[in-house]
């Protein structure tokens, strides 16, 4: 892994020329089978993991829950990830063109869910491919009622990313 993406950002593989992926769509979100006995008092979110193929050849994809890991907070804590709620891609061919969304849920602790961090690692066509990581997280009920945003520099390392990264295009 080099630079975290910001959630929402593609990332292509440089592996499999045409074939790139994104992490986007965090929110709170109840799971659709009702709540997990392990995420008592956790709230839920929900996430969605696109793979698009822009080659001229098909690849058979696989990403299941132990191809993802999510961590939360600022001590980078384990969230849990909901396998019965969740879609994954399981052994599915995507032909040029044409893309496959898995829809996650996932569970952690309210006050911390402004920031997390994603980490996914496909399986192409048998093969692991790199780990790439996706910075962003929930946010704050209060701070979207009261129509204020924490300042981008100092609270979210999804922000102070995206800004870099900002800067550097303009410069």
């Amino acid at each position: 892994m080099r630079e975290p993406n910001v959630v929402g950002d593609w990332q292509e593989y440089d592996e499999q020329a045409g074939l790139r992926v994104r992490v986007h769509g965090v929110e709170k979100a109840e799971p659709p089978r009702g709540r997990d006995d392990a995420a008592d008092e956790l709230t839920y979110f929900r996430f969605r993991v696109t793979v698009e193929n822009r080659a001229t050849e098909h690849f058979g994809i696989h990403l299941e829950d132990g191809q993802i890991d999510i961590r939360v907070g600022n001590d980078g804590e384990s969230a849990f990830l909901d396998w019965r709620n969740s879609q994954f891609i399981e052994g599915f061919d995507i032909y040029p063109l044409r893309r496959a969304t898995a829809v996650l849920f996932a569970a952690g602790p309210d006050a911390v869910l402004q920031r997390m961090d994603i980490q996914i690692q496909l399986k192409v066509d048998d093969e692991w491919t790199e780990r790439y990581l996706w910075a962003g997280g929930v946010e704050n009920d209060a701070a979207v009622e009261a129509g204020t945003r924490p300042d981008p520099a100092r609270d979210s390392l999804a922000c102070q990313v995206s800004n870099f990264l900002r800067r550097e295009a303009e410069s």
